[in-house]
């Protein structure tokens, strides 16, 4: 499997749009098993105020993240490859207010 940075721009009107989003997801995900995994997401705050997210897959091509996408009725702005990987720190850890 290759890792691939998935665009979602303006995806969502609210959080909880985008929480039924991530449940769709992960219920198609778990039925795509062998041909892709999510890896995780970044959460964007748009200037329109909607939300949209920055979405880092494995998957064998990028035919199977658009059919997941299709299945799981999530938006596409453009799939990039990942040539590689840099980490200068972890992910900060968000604690929640």
């Amino acid at each position: 499997m290759e890792t691939y940075v998935i665009f979602r721009r303006n995806g969502w009107r609210t959080a909880d749009d985008l929480q039924e989003a991530a449940d769709r997801s992960t219920a198609e995900g778990d039925r795509m098993r062998e041909e892709l995994r999510w890896i995780r997401s970044y959460v964007l705050a748009e200037r329109d105020r909607t939300v949209g997210t920055i979405c880092i897959y494995q998957a064998k091509s990028p035919e199977g993240i658009r059919r997941h996408a299709d299945r799981a009725d999530l938006p596409i702005d453009e799939i990039v490859q990942v040539a590689d990987t840099v980490i200068v720190r972890p992910d900060p850890v968000q604690i929640a207010t």
